[in-house]
């Protein structure tokens, strides 16, 4: 193969390693394998066409095998942890909720139903923390 078409293979793998949303690091290094290949053959080294694949493959395997999980994992850590949902968060209740009682409320846009999961009830106009979602009802607990 001609080292062009190593260079080519290489920044294909790479860019699909850059658009999927989450390739996990497979490609990049079978693209830097791919790079490597193509970088020997542009320096003038004389390779068969078994060698280039076989240096692409031993290559691709050991790079892959001794530093992808190692390098995901860092990667990944740095990330921020993705909220579950709107437990945890403060509501105004509209009207005022018995343990168990149920009503209707605005939240983020949207009209719920809410359930006072608490043991104490709710005045009307007062904060309450959601406990939980169930389904498409949210289980509230007085703040206190």
């Amino acid at each position: 193969m001609n080292w062009w078409a190593w260079i080519a293979v290489g920044a294909i793998l790479l860019g699909a390693e850059m658009t999927l949303v989450n390739a996990q690091f497979y490609f990049v290094f079978v693209g830097a394998s791919a790079f490597v290949v193509g970088a020997l053959m542009r320096a003038g080294i004389p390779l068969a066409d078994w060698l280039q694949w076989l240096i692409f493959l031993v290559l691709a395997l050991s790079t892959m095998l001794t530093f992808r999980r190692r390098i995901y994992e860092r990667t990944r850590r740095s990330l921020p942890q993705m909220k579950g949902g709107p437990a945890g968060e403060t509501i105004v209740v509209p009207a005022a909720l018995a343990p168990g009682e149920t009503c209707r409320l605005e939240y983020r846009g949207s009209s719920w139903s809410a359930v006072n999961g608490g043991s104490a009830g709710i005045a009307a106009g007062a904060h309450a923390r959601i406990a939980r979602v169930d389904g498409l009802t949210l289980v509230l607990h007085g703040e206190d």
